[in-house]
């Protein structure tokens, strides 16, 4: 494997201008395409500090062999060639936006004799005009199918349209009005087309001329006494509206606009794209991108903008959730191929912001989706579980792992969770929870918790088996979860893991191992998750274990530390919840839940409780002289 230092450029041969630079390998292939504002400061950048660079940057410059760069004038220019040889050369480093799924769209086929309206995918085909894309296909069909009301186009396939022609009888759309059967002559060549333009100026928006025209048909008919063509057209108008209706209106009818929002973790990213146009949402789409180098959003929102903006159309207005680096240059270049102004920006209030936040929530859930769709598949769960057995050097491959984190606010309500993964897969009904006691910082909470855990793991072991506390908290602080229904009793802490995982680095690593080896626990091995870098970390290491970035072993890895970190915020935050609804009531003693409630009914809250004499409190229906001295003595003496 090369050395960065041994292809590195002289500092004063690299130019101090804009530029594109390449890294290629031993096999002269691309494998990474950078742009700079100074190719000088940002080639030194990779080779002045090595060792400080983000474990990703250093695989790249470790199997690159060597660099050159090209000269441009401007940061536009560079933009531009960055790109053109991302598509030319795919390189392996750079971040690639591939769909999430294969989105459908409405097609009209203008380029054929008889436009065709359908369904379609992949790739677009010239002389065909397309709307969307749609979340579902079923969508497009209902919509097709309320509108042939009215703009009776042709939807059939070339193999029923010949057919019908041959045989002189349209298909069964043409005798329920929902096609003009073209194919029998109904109407010309000429007339079918004006139909299919009509369809295509609705669909992209204009849609009030029409309502309106036919309102106008409608009340002239009915002044005319053709009661019967009345209500079909009040129908028709009627199938438009409720075709506009699956079509939330959002914003202004003027807007035209593509919203986009990100959700990120350290490995992967997911984009999703709502198209208003017309003020309404026409279609959403969405992409997943592998997060192989380190990327701002803003930087994601650039690759993003430039990659799927160079063929598709684009709109007037781009909102985004961040800007780019280089906002003026990526919108004059988006300006340059639309031939007309493109408006770049971030929505800070109103209904575009409130637009945003969905489309936010929508690529949530789509990596949500995408995480779940890559971990429930065999064959992946049991490479990624070989995967970890391998870099970790154990015996065989982790089936059972728990992973511990830790949560509390500035050293309060400490608590801790344990989720547990059977081969590969989340085994909620074995997750736990802790209530730690130490308050000396993250490391000694996770040597606490692994500690008492592995304790009741060697006395049920060692013992009958058998558990002896009730359900609930048992004596420990340990949630003991659900009731066996068999034995009555909490299930069992008994089932050891072939891997401990716990949130964080080095120092959390170490603690655990330190809590296994007084217990005596030989048989266990652990390892550290570090979240900023993903970086896993062995007890007895100075240096991390660096995963591949396509790993899946690190991709499970990851989904076991989040699932932690989750479980353990979802117990701190009922933890809190519950310490902040605690009244000062609570420290009087004999004083029960129906006289708090009555005392808190009658005066209203306790500060008004504290300022009441022994006579007014004593007022309240069951409390006593002697009570009430006891509650004005309490509720004074927490007062001062």
């Amino acid at each position: 494997m090369p050395s960065p230092l041994s292809f590195r450029p002289r500092s004063g041969s690299i130019p101090d201008s804009p530029g594109v630079y390449r890294f290629r390998d031993a096999h002269r292939r691309v494998i990474y395409v950078g742009k700079a504002k100074s190719l000088r400061q940002r080639l030194n950048s990779y080779f002045a500090d090595f060792a400080g660079l983000h474990p990703r940057t250093q695989t790249m410059l470790t199997t690159a062999a060597d660099v050159d760069w090209t000269v441009v004038s401007t940061e536009v220019e560079a933009l531009q060639l960055e790109y053109s040889w991302i598509k030319e050369f795919d390189p392996r480093f750079n971040v690639k936006y591939r769909d999430d799924k294969s989105y459908p769209y409405l097609a009209v086929t203008m380029g054929d004799d008889f436009p065709r309206v359908q369904v379609m995918r992949g790739a677009k085909r010239k002389g065909t005009r397309y709307f969307g894309p749609y979340s579902h296909a079923w969508a497009i069909r209902e919509t097709v199918d309320l509108l042939l009301r009215v703009f009776p186009v042709r939807t059939c396939s070339a193999g029923v349209f010949k057919r019908a022609g041959q045989i002189g009888r349209p298909c069964l759309l043409g005798y329920i009005d929902k096609c003009s059967a073209p194919c029998v002559g109904r109407v010309t060549p000429e007339q079918h087309r004006e139909l299919a333009e009509d369809f295509c100026d609705f669909m992209a928006g204009n849609t009030t001329r029409w309502i309106k025209r036919l309102e106008q048909d409608m009340r002239q008919a009915a002044a005319e006494q053709e009661y019967e063509r009345a209500a079909r057209l009040r129908d028709d108008i009627q199938a438009l509206q409720r075709a506009l209706e699956k079509q939330a209106v959002v914003l202004g009818d003027a807007t035209d606009a593509d919203v986009i929002a990100l959700a990120e973790d350290p490995l992967e990213a997911a984009v999703q794209v709502f198209y208003v146009r017309g003020g309404r949402i026409r279609g959403q789409r969405g992409w997943v991108v592998d997060k192989v180098e380190e990327t701002t959003p803003g930087e994601l929102v650039e690759h993003f903008l430039l990659q799927i903006y160079s063929e598709g159309e684009i709109p007037r207005e781009v909102l985004v959730p961040e800007l780019p680096p280089e906002p003026e240059a990526v919108s004059e270049l988006l300006c340059e191929q639309r031939g007309a102004r493109v408006e770049l920006r971030v929505p800070q209030r109103g209904d575009k912001k409130s637009l945003m936040e969905t489309v936010e929530r929508n690529a949530k859930e789509s990596l949500a989706q995408h995480k779940i769709r890559r971990s429930s598949d065999l064959t992946t769960r049991s490479k990624a579980l070989q995967e970890i057995a391998d870099a970790l050097d154990l015996d065989q491959a982790p089936l059972r792992i728990e992973c511990y984190d830790v949560s509390h606010l500035q050293g309060e309500n400490v608590v801790a969770s344990m989720v547990v993964f059977e081969d590969g897969l989340a085994r909620k009904s074995e997750y736990r929870r802790f209530a730690v006691k130490t308050k000396e910082g993250d490391v000694a909470s996770i040597y606490e918790v692994i500690k008492r855990r592995f304790r009741r793991y060697l006395e049920e072991r060692s013992n009958t088996g058998e558990l002896t506390p009730e359900a609930g908290e048992d004596e420990e602080g340990v949630a003991s979860g659900p009731i066996d229904p068999e034995t009555g009793r909490p299930r069992k802490f008994a089932y050891p893991p072939n891997l401990v995982v716990v949130d964080g680095a080095g120092p959390q690593a170490a603690a655990a191992q330190r809590a296994l080896d007084e217990l005596g626990v030989d048989d266990v091995a652990v390892c550290g998750l570090a979240k900023r870098l993903e970086e896993v970390w062995l007890p007895a290491d100075d240096q991390p274990v660096i995963l591949p970035r396509s790993s899946e072993g690190l991709y499970l890895l990851q989904r076991v530390r989040d699932e932690a970190h989750r479980f353990a915020i979802t117990y701190h935050r009922a933890k809190r919840s519950k310490s902040v609804k605690e009244s000062a009531l609570d420290a009087v003693p004999g004083l029960g839940p129906a006289r708090k409630q009555a005392l808190l009914k009658r005066f209203g809250s306790v500060k008004k409780l504290k300022e009441a004499t022994v006579a007014e409190i004593r007022e309240v229906p069951g409390i006593g002289e002697a009570t009430a001295e006891m509650i004005v003595s309490r509720l004074k003496g927490e007062g001062q």
